[in-house]
């Protein structure tokens, strides 16, 4: 994959929001998994409110940790250690004082692969607010089941289909459910770990262009192997090389003026 920086690469809008502060702020942050893997190096990022930030790297350097790290799924695994800070707001996420499913609310995942529960589109939808008591009536959730598909632009393509099981629906329609399903717990944070590797270039095209819309409401993280789509959907770019962060900052910056060989490479196609 070699790709030519000066004509492949379409930037995206670029455009910074002034004046919103890091959502996320990670400080000194190490991870180790069970088998003494050190696998984040005194990483320290912040990640901006209604931005795009993109992890890149080459596979096993660190971003799918980082993005579980975020949202605290690697407790989920025995015997891992983690040191250094990440504060959402100014508070520290590890704070034991911090209730973990309040705590999780906060961060809408997406994962690699459409993912729908086994249950009809509009269930997909209404599970998570049901569950956390966001609404009284029957009627607030169908508004709300709306609301959430409509901002995943997809109530058009389903509205006639509520009832039918979500896994019914095409791959990357499957997928816009998902991250409509990601919205419908009112998070702050979205976290999309390659959203868009299963689909083809129409459904990921979709995806991206949601992106976008999405970005005006949340800050958002996306891990990518696609360079040309870190470069078409981010505004920073973050990449990673063996667990530690070498280089961080505006995604154009980061593409065009690299300033360490192995993320020049890595954005040329060159890299291995």
């Amino acid at each position: 994959m070699n790709i030519q920086l000066d004509t492949t690469l379409q930037f995206g809008d670029g455009h910074h929001h002034e004046g919103h502060g890091p959502k996320l702020s990670i400080r000194n942050l190490n991870f180790w998994y069970p088998n003494g893997k050190h696998a984040l190096k005194d990483v320290s990022l912040e990640i901006a409110d209604r931005e795009v930030t993109a992890f890149i790297g080459p596979s096993g350097c660190g971003k799918s940790t980082l993005l579980r790290c975020l949202n605290r799924m690697n407790d989920e695994i025995t015997g891992t250690k983690i040191k250094g800070r990440i504060e959402f707001n100014g508070r520290d996420l590890y704070d034991p004082q911090f209730e973990l499913c309040k705590l999780r609310r906060l961060f809408g995942w997406v994962a690699q692969a459409p993912n729908p529960f086994p249950k009809s589109v509009f269930e997909n939808i209404a599970y998570a607010p049901r569950i956390h008591g966001l609404f009284q009536t029957k009627a607030e959730i169908s508004d709300w089941v709306e609301e959430c598909l409509k901002a995943a632009n997809l109530w058009d393509e389903v509205k006639d289909r509520l009832r039918e099981p979500g896994t019914s629906l095409s791959g990357g329609q499957m997928q816009r459910l998902c991250i409509a399903r990601a919205l419908s717990q009112k998070p702050e944070i979205l976290l999309m770990d390659e959203p868009c590797s299963a689909l083809d270039p129409v459904a990921t095209a979709k995806v991206e262009e949601l992106i976008d819309e999405l970005k005006q409401k949340y800050a958002v993280v996306i891990i990518t192997h696609n360079m040309q789509q870190a470069a078409r959907v981010s505004q920073r770019t973050a990449f990673f090389h063996l667990g530690e962060l070498l280089e961080s900052g505006d995604t154009e910056d980061v593409f065009l003026n690299p300033r360490t060989n192995q993320c020049k490479s890595y954005v040329t196609g060159t890299y291995g």
